[in-house]
């Protein structure tokens, strides 16, 4: 029962951050809520824009929710408490190349603990879709019960596994993010 409890107010914050009713930063025309609630209450620390290739073609834009403002992904990072991130499309990217980008990603942030990963790893994989440009995509840590995927509103069942959740957003806030101004924004700085 509490499960269900979770998916509901998982896809109640979701809807509101879609809403755009309480916007408190926008990134590209994109925007985020200043706070919303989870099991526990979380305020926008900030936003950052994906850039991939040499190009810097625009992926998405990510928020990044925490229960304090932090510019300190060591902190963030070493400290097991709720998080929620939000990346939304502003262009159409496969599943396979979003697959790809996990396995890349969890290669750098989780190192020699990459094994014990393989099957939260598999489960995350596993809930990829070709995303349209305007869809979303959002990871909900609650510790104690593992990493929620919200893929466009819809939330699977948590991910758990120790460590998970830090390997997971240490893909973006660990030492060799997808792009340094993407870590950047998500610790506070300017989206760009």
């Amino acid at each position: 029962m509490r499960s269900m409890i979770w998916l509901f107010v998982l896809a109640g914050t979701f809807a509101a951050l879609c809403s755009g009713a309480t916007s408190a930063a926008t990134c590209r025309d994109v925007d985020f809520a200043d706070k919303i609630e989870t099991p526990a209450p979380l305020v926008l620390n900030g936003l950052g824009l994906r850039k991939a290739t040499f190009l810097a073609v625009r992926v998405y834009v990510a928020g990044l929710y925490l229960p304090q403002k932090s510019s300190d992904p060591r902190e963030i990072l070493g400290t097991d408490r709720p998080w929620y991130l939000l990346l939304h499309f502003v262009r159409d990217v496969g599943a396979a190349d979003i697959r790809d980008a996990f396995s890349e990603g969890f290669k750098k942030s989780a190192g020699g603990h990459l094994p014990a990963f393989a099957t939260a790893i598999a489960a995350l994989q596993a809930r990829m879709i070709d995303f349209k440009e305007g869809q979303t995509l959002g990871f909900a840590n609650v510790p104690g019960k593992g990493v929620t995927v919200t893929v466009n509103g819809a939330a699977g069942a948590p991910i758990d596994g120790a460590g998970f959740a830090s390997a997971l957003l240490g893909i973006w806030l660990g030492a060799d993010p997808p792009n340094g101004d993407l870590k950047t924004g998500l610790l506070g700085g300017k989206c760009e």
